[in-house]
């Protein structure tokens, strides 16, 4: 830094560095090679294949959300929205639905109630 003007005095670049590039700005092309090499040392290998070959989600909501990303990003449109709000079949009929016993309660027995177990006195209190 220059004391008297208090401004940075810029140095002048070595002319190896001044042929780096020319009067247009292009790299140099040897240069540009060797800094190509450089690269290719330094940085791992990438595996060949740049996209996924298959869904790896076996939930089908985020799969859904997936797909709406996608395009959403690609078209600018956002129909995930819409697409979550429609009916389904979970919706009707609200908190009470009439069904049969048959289909709302288990017959026969499981692990957790064996046909030996012993059946507990109901509570009173």
């Amino acid at each position: 830094m220059n004391e008297s003007s208090g401004k940075a005095k810029h140095r002048a670049a070595p002319n190896s560095e001044r042929r780096a590039y020319d009067n247009a700005g292009h790299l140099d092309p040897k240069r540009a090679s060797r800094l190509l090499e450089i690269g290719a040392e330094t940085h791992a290998p990438r595996p060949g294949n740049a996209f996924v070959a298959g869904s790896a989600a076996d939930d089908d909501l985020a799969e859904e959300l997936g797909e709406g990303a996608v395009l959403a990003m690609t078209s600018g449109e956002d129909t995930v929205g819409a697409d979550l709000n429609h009916d389904v079949e979970e919706d009707w009929g609200g908190p009470f639905v009439e069904s049969t016993a048959n289909k709302e309660f288990a017959s026969g027995t499981d692990e957790s109630n064996i046909a030996e177990a012993t059946r507990e006195p109901f509570p009173t209190v």
